[in-house]
Formats: structure tokens, C-alpha cells, sequence
């Protein structure tokens, strides 16, 4: 990967600290760290709990209660995932501009715990007639309290480690596994307890033990709120950036050297008093890339602006604003690049549940295993794999390598993307397999019988699942916080929220082409009949070549570079 960068002198006064004196004087606060982050890894368990509990039984409840045909099910299940996960960039936005992380999080929790209300209320008292529509309308208030919780609830835990100290930083490197070790316990809890309850007791049941976790939640994170490190919003982060692109517009013309450039803005060479020079006001240096060069245009320093009494941020803009301006472009074909892998992950609340509802099921002579609870087995194994990364893998690639972290966000994001093509072509073959058990048994045209072919048959595609999400779902957190403006960090984790809501938009899609180009042959309600096989073929050969963009893509990327980072590397 090229990560070569061109570092331009840098300003050291007037709020830009030397590196001695930020190790040497920088004051421990005794908020935040992990007695802090615990109580929001607390929340999110719980949180996760109830959200994992509903999606992975869904189509369940919207094909059995609802009487959805299959494919209508799994799209209605695509789109409220996908508008979920979409709705939190409209919350980042919020947060970071306007309420803060902390006010959105306990916001959006009791906007989410009154929508699991109505959910529960829905499928017991509401009348019949009605029950449809109030069970959609309490769907979609779950997905505007999502909206505000999941692009805010991470980003306020990893707040809570302040990257000046070397601690916490040390800390925050192995946070993201932790935390995403916390998100796979609630889930699973929600597969073995939550839908075990759906299936065995209740339907209101099940619902009301989620809104009674969503409660639990909201009263543990309010009892940790002394302990918090907050901060406030800045204000809107797209006037920035669009100051950049404004600046270098105006410029086009100008040079460095020629054109009646005087040199770069690092920050406060024109206007002590300007304390607003970059996204939210980070006085971190960021290195200068040779990449977008066309942005560089924006802190060039012409005759105009050394007239000005005034800095114009319309028309000069700091070495750190451009930089922060170019690290969220660098991340967009990274998004796009990963879009196809998030459809490859909706397949386990849907057509996989679907899989294991035809297939025998039976433990002993008297337990039924409900058929998404095997989704558990996904979180069951993340629960192993993610120490197993963090204390062996880690250290084992970390000494082939030389990277701190064993290896790059970047790889291993394409290891999950990888994996992501295995787990189809798994899918596919089991399927083939148990299509072939249906007709040597004479079961073709019979879709409420049970094959006789074990539901275990089905573990590997969903171990292949839990590999995917340990790399894959786990670098993409990383690298969408780590390489985002530090005031746009919510935005950052709603746009790595988003590649599964845009997935999950893409993969309906996906569907619907199908359903049109086969005549409604391959996806018809009954499986026996189908060819889900062939449809997972197709996933596998649209990620193949999807992996093969994200590595071209991966090639070019360029880390963020912090100045005092390298410096404080050279003392040491």
C-alpha cells in the first residue's frame, strides 16, 4: 500500500504544542478509560440484545403470523434493516452538530425502548385488523431510535480513551475487539433466550423480556454518567468541508511558487484570534499526502488573503482542514468497495432461517431447535475467535509483520471479504445437498414437510459467518473511527453502519432482478422447488469481483499520518 506522504514545516505556536511538552505535562483526568467504557459496552449488550432478537426472527413472525410469502418477507426484512442503518447518518449529524453523543445516546434509547412497547402491544392486544400496520409503524420508530444510538454509543465508548495518553491509547487498540466481543454476547443472548421465547412461548413474550432489557439498559448507562468524557458539538461538519472545496475552487489558478501564491496556512499564521481551523478545532497535526492535490489549493496563501484583515474561511483554509477533507474522500471507495459484503451477511436473518425451518431439527424426543437460533452459533463462535485473535493472532503476525496490530485495517478487512465468498459457495453446496435429500424422498412438492437432513449441516456456513464479522465487521469499525476528523467520528461509525443498510437496499435489488430474470422460479415460496443454490452463486460471483475492486482500491489507500504520533515514536 502506498503511504508515502510529503510533510510541509509546521507551525508551533499559538496552540500547536511541542511533543515534550504534551507527554510531559498532559494532566490524567479521572473520567473515562475503561470505568468509563464499561458501562456503555454494558448498554450496547443490551441494546444489541433486543435488536438481534427482532431482525434474526423476523421473517419468522412476517411469513408464519403475517402470512408475507417468502421473498415479500425477506425484502420487507432488507428494507427495515436497510432504512435502520441508514438513519443513523442522519443521527451522527445530529450528535456531532448539535445535541452531542451523550444526549443523542439517552435520546434515542427511550425512543427506541417505546418503539419495542408498541412492538409488544402489536402482536398481543391491538386488534387484528390493525395489527399489521401498528406492528410496521413500531418497526420503523425502532429504526429512528437505532438512527441516533448506533453511530453514538461506540464513538462515545472509545471516547472515553484519550489518545494523548499513552495508556489509554494502548487501550483503545484492543478496544474494538472488546467491544465488538460485548455487541456478539447480547446477540447471542437474544438468539438462545429472546427467540427461544418467540418460538416456544410467545410472541409478546418474547418482545416484552426485550423491552424490559432496553429498560435495564437506559438505567445502567444514566448510573454511569458522573464517569463519562464528553464532548460538546462543534457545529456543523460539512460547512468545513465544503469550505475546502469552495477555497480550492476559487484558487484553481494560484501555485505554491507561481500565480501569486506566498506559501500554506498551517493554522494561525494571519489571525491569532482564529481558533477555528480545522474540523472541530483538533489541534492534532496531520501529515500532508500527495494525494487530491487539487484540494491542496484551499491553504494556499495569495495576495488577497495577505490583505485581508480577516482570515475568509471560504477562501484560505489550514493545512489540518484539507487534510481532514481528503481522509473522509480516501474512505469513500473504501464504502463503496465493501457494499456487496454486507449482502452477503443479511442472508443469515433470512433466506438461512428459511434454510433451516424445512430441515430436521430435533434434540432427543421432545426439543425443537427453533431454526434462527443457530444464528447463536455465529456470536458462540465470535465469543472464542475474537481472544483467539487478540492473544495469538496478533502477536503471531505482529512478529512477522512488524505492525503494532499484526496487520493493516485494510487486510483485514479483505480476509472478511474473502471469507464472505466462501460462506457462499458453502451455502450454495449445502443447499444442492439438501434440494437432492427432498427429491430422493419424494418431498419435492411437499414445502411444509421436514427433510430428513440435520440442521447441523448448516454450521459451516454460519461458523464462515463468524470469521467474516471478526475480520471484516470488526476492521471496518476500526478503520471508519480511526481514519475519520475526530469531530466527525459519529458520522464516521454511521457511514461504516451504513455499508449494511446499503447492502441490505442492494441485495433486495438483487432479488428482484432474479425474481424478474427467472420468472419467479428461483425464489419461490417453496424451497424444495427453488434454487436458492443458484441465487448464492450469483452472491459468490459478485463478491469475487467486488474483492477484486477492494484490493485495487486498498493498493492506492493512505492512513492517516499524525505528526506528534511520529514524533513522539522518534523520542521513545
Amino acid at each position: 500500500m502506498d503511504s508515502s506522504v510529503a510533510v510541509a514545516p509546521i507551525a508551533t505556536e499559538n496552540g500547536v504544542e511541542h511533543t515534550e511538552n504534551k507527554v510531559s505535562h498532559h494532566k490524567i483526568s479521572s473520567k473515562g478509560g475503561w470505568n468509563a467504557a464499561i458501562f456503555i459496552i454494558m448498554v450496547e449488550m443490551a441494546q444489541r440484545f433486543a435488536y438481534y432478537g427482532l431482525a434474526g426472527n423476523l421473517i419468522q413472525y412476517l411469513t408464519n403470523v403475517l402470512n408475507e410469502p417468502t421473498a415479500t418477507a425477506a425484502q420487507d426484512v432488507n428494507n427495515w434493516v436497510g432504512i435502520s442503518s441508514i438513519f443513523p447518518l442522519l443521527g451522527a449529524f445530529v450528535a456531532d452538530s448539535y445535541l452531542g453523543r451523550f444526549n443523542t445516546i439517552l435520546l434515542s434509547s427511550f425512543i427506541y425502548f417505546m418503539g419495542m412497547v408498541l412492538l409488544s402491544l402489536a402482536v398481543s392486544v391491538i386488534p387484528l385488523h390493525y395489527r399489521k400496520a401498528v406492528f410496521f409503524t413500531a418497526l420503523y420508530i425502532l429504526a429512528v431510535g437505532e438512527g441516533g444510538h448506533k453511530p453514538c454509543v461506540q464513538t462515545f465508548a472509545a471516547d472515553q480513551f484519550d489518545e494523548r495518553n499513552p495508556t489509554d491509547k494502548d487501550a483503545k487498540s484492543s478496544f474494538f475487539n472488546w467491544w465488538y466481543l460485548g455487541i456478539v454476547f447480547g446477540a447471542s443472548a437474544a438468539v438462545l433466550v429472546a427467540i427461544y421465547l418467540q418460538d416456544n412461548v410467545g410472541w409478546a413474550v418474547g418482545f416484552g423480556v426485550m423491552a424490559g432489557a432496553l429498560a435495564l439498559a437506559l438505567a445502567i448507562f444514566l448510573i454511569g454518567i458522573k464517569r463519562y468524557r464528553k464532548q460538546a458539538p462543534v457545529g456543523s461538519p460539512f460547512t468545513t468541508v465544503a469550505q475546502v472545496f469552495v477555497a480550492a475552487a476559487r484558487k484553481w489558478r494560484v501555485s505554491e511558487t507561481q500565480g501569486g501564491g506566498r506559501g500554506i496556512y498551517h493554522g494561525h499564521e494571519l489571525d491569532d484570534d482564529d481558533k477555528r481551523t480545522d474540523i472541530g478545532q483538533s489541534k492534532r497535526t496531520i501529515a500532508r499526502t500527495n494525494q487530491l492535490r487539487f484540494l491542496d489549493k484551499a491553504m494556499i496563501i495569495d495576495e488577497i488573503d495577505l490583505a485581508s484583515r480577516e482570515r475568509n474561511p471560504w477562501r484560505l483554509c489550514s493545512l489540518n482542514q484539507v487534510e481532514e477533507v481528503k481522509l473522509v474522500i480516501r474512505l469513500i471507495p473504501i464504502w463503496l468497495s465493501c457494499l456487496m459484503f454486507s449482502c452477503i451477511l443479511v442472508q443469515l436473518h433470512t433466506f438461512f432461517t428459511k434454510q433451516g425451518s424445512t430441515m430436521r431439527r430435533s434434540i432427543g424426543s421432545n426439543f425443537q431447535v427453533p431454526p434462527a437460533s443457530l444464528q447463536s452459533l455465529v456470536g458462540l463462535s465470535i465469543l472464542v475467535a475474537v481472544p483467539v485473535y487478540e492473544r495469538i493472532f496478533v502477536p503471531l503476525a505482529r512478529r512477522i509483520t512488524g505492525h503494532r496490530s499484526g496487520i493493516t485495517m485494510l487486510q483485514r478487512i479483505g480476509i472478511g471479504l474473502f471469507t464472505s465468498i466462501l460462506t457462499m459457495i458453502v451455502a450454495a453446496l449445502v443447499e444442492a445437498k439438501r434440494v437432492r435429500t427432498a427429491r430422493e424422498n419424494g418431498l419435492i412438492d411437499s414445502p411444509k414437510a421436514i427433510v430428513p437432513i440435520s440442521i447441523w449441516w448448516l454450521l459451516p456456513q454460519y461458523l464462515l459467518v463468524s470469521i467474516c464479522d471478526v475480520f471484516g465487521i470488526v476492521g471496518l469499525q476500526e478503520l471508519f473511527y480511526d481514519q475519520m476528523p475526530e469531530a466527525m467520528r459519529s458520522i464516521g461509525a454511521a457511514a461504516y453502519i451504513s455499508i449494511i443498510g446499503v447492502g441490505s437496499f442492494i441485495n433486495t435489488g438483487v432479488i428482484e432482478v432474479v425474481e424478474a430474470i427467472t420468472h419467479r422460479s428461483w425464489l419461490v415460496d417453496n424451497l424444495n422447488r427453488a434454487h436458492l443454490d443458484y441465487f448464492y452463486w450469483v452472491l459468490a460471483g459478485l463478491s469475487a469481483l467486488n474483492l477484486c475492486v477492494f484490493i485495487w482500491i486498498a493498493k492506492r489507500f493512505v492512513y492517516k499520518k499524525v505528526l506528534e504520533d511520529e514524533s513522539k515514536e522518534e523520542v521513545c
